[in-house]
């Protein structure tokens, strides 16, 4: 047992004869009876104190402590005493990952996680709040992705806390706590008839955003951040260097997704739709910060931008261009007066890629290159998103037996 408990109702003196006896103290039968103290490994004395009747708690507390620390597993108990709000806005301000990235989850936070559970101690969580966590999340409507992310950040913040030795453990990793699960639902790509009609809905100006993203496969932020000297219509290939984030309410120029530069083969009807895009509407130069608002200017001759001359922003063009070209295409209903547009994730400009990749493998394109057409850093990630896309192999199976067989019975014919 790890240092000593002190007993604050009772005291020894030495009474006359020079003998030892215990008295009461000015404190019995009052508050807590039992003080458990201990040295911690940085040299301070830790305390704990313990009700009357409760001393074999103390010394089991005290036998706890000897052990985490002969395992190198010592948590101080006070550490623990800082709210999730506190630490999870403290452990946001010390990342270096992507300011968009960051800007994200602390709207996640601020939006999903702290009305939750952002007043309750670190030291104080239990599996059974992560799980109500969850079942908030679940009942909130959120998109099962969505809600998976959010688990994420949050359970990023609890390993954190355990590296920093402020918790034992991450209650996000109890066995009793499952993540957000995500829809079994497959993704179901639009026709080339869809295509088109959306295409029509859109100003003649930005019609050519289509051909590029169901013709490409770009995301909508590289398309936003094309530049007209990284289109190579002699060699056929578009040069995937750049795209427009919104970082808060600035736009800047970043590299592309997981930072992954990428040459896309650019089909001639592509390359011909281009062609007479830049035509119409000469590119401009347009200049913004490299990655954050207050990064290194950066100039890029964009061949796609806004009336007033600037980088797209994604919220406007979503909002007054892409939904009511929805509507039009009958993707979507038309909204009410006063009211939003009708969710419609599953509609934004990400579905063009998934077009683009159901038509490559469709043609029969393999996953490793398509992975590299897309920008995913694992093929894997491809082939699961799109699996169910590609040709059917119980088909192809029973071709390829049936030829075989005709061959056979053909030399056995043959043979009679």
């Amino acid at each position: 047992m790890a240092g000593h408990i002190q007993d604050r109702w009772y005291k020894t003196e030495a009474d006359d004869n020079g003998r030892n006896r215990r008295v009461k103290t000015d404190r019995f039968g009052s508050g807590m009876r039992y003080r458990a103290r201990y040295v911690a490994p940085d040299g301070t004395e830790r305390s704990r104190s313990f009700p009357d009747k409760q001393k074999r708690l103390a010394e089991a507390w005290l036998n706890e402590i000897a052990a985490d620390m002969n395992r190198g597993q010592y948590v101080d108990p006070s550490a623990g005493k800082v709210t999730f709000q506190q630490y999870a806005t403290q452990w946001l301000a010390s990342q270096t990952t992507d300011p968009a990235t960051i800007v994200a989850m602390e709207l996640r936070f601020r939006l999903h996680a702290f009305p939750h559970i952002g007043s309750r101690s670190l030291s104080a969580f239990q599996p059974g709040h992560i799980r109500t966590l969850a079942r908030a999340l679940k009942d909130s409507g959120i998109a099962s992705s969505y809600q998976r992310v959010i688990f994420a950040n949050v359970s990023a913040v609890f390993t954190a806390a355990v590296d920093d030795g402020i918790i034992a453990r991450n209650p996000c990793r109890a066995g009793s706590v499952k993540a957000p699960k995500l829809d079994a639902r497959k993704l179901k790509p639009w026709t080339h008839e869809r295509v088109l009609t959306v295409r029509a809905g859109l100003p003649a100006q930005y019609a050519t955003l289509v051909d590029a993203g169901a013709g490409c496969g770009l995301r909508q932020g590289e398309i936003f951040g094309l530049a007209v000297d990284e289109v190579d219509f002699l060699g056929g290939t578009v040069h995937i260097v750049r795209q427009v984030k919104m970082i808060g309410s600035h736009l800047v120029f970043a590299p592309p997704k997981g930072g992954k530069l990428r040459d896309v083969p650019l089909p001639d009807a592509v390359s011909y739709a281009l062609a007479a895009h830049i035509t119409e509407r000469p590119p401009i130069e347009v200049t913004l910060p490299w990655k954050a608002p207050d990064g290194p200017p950066v100039t890029a001759t964009l061949m796609f931008y806004s009336r007033e001359h600037k980088a797209l922003n994604r919220n406007y063009f979503n909002m007054y261009l892409w939904k009511p070209a929805l509507v039009s295409a009958g993707v979507i209903p038309e909204r009410l007066p006063g009211e939003r547009f009708k969710q419609s994730r599953e509609h934004g400009m990400h579905a063009l890629r998934h077009y683009y990749a159901s038509v490559l493998l469709d043609a029969g394109e393999n996953i490793k290159a398509l992975a590299e057409y897309l920008g995913h850093a694992d093929p894997g990630f491809t082939l699961r998103t799109y699996t169910h896309l590609m040709p059917n192999s119980q088909d192809r199976a029973r071709q390829a037996i049936d030829n075989a067989f005709k061959v056979s019975a053909g030399s056995r014919q043959e043979a009679a």
